[in-house]
């Protein structure tokens, strides 16, 4: 009998982890779902992230990795939104 869904680690970076006020989160996600799932997950817990949706880079175990990307139990993710150099 196969398992319907993963665990995944998720790293959290700048202004995702300023929205979420932690370092990772561990979800659980259905088989076959592709990296930017996790992205738009986060921005539906977090409207305020939707600005970064477009300019995201994921990672997944230390790797850029495309959106499209499928993910396998275990994984650890990290979205990479931009990071800026000077005072905001």
């Amino acid at each position: 009998m196969s398992k319907s869904s993963i665990s995944v680690n998720v790293k959290l970076f700048a202004a995702y982890q300023e929205a979420y006020r932690v370092p990772e989160l561990a979800l659980e996600l259905p088989q076959d779902t592709p990296v930017k799932t996790v992205c738009d997950r986060l921005i539906t817990e977090h409207p305020e992230l939707a600005k970064w949706r477009d300019v995201t880079r994921f990672g997944v175990n230390l790797l850029f990795v495309e959106p499209d990307t499928i993910l396998q139990d275990g994984d650890e993710v990290v979205l990479i939104p931009p990071v800026s150099g000077g005072v905001n």
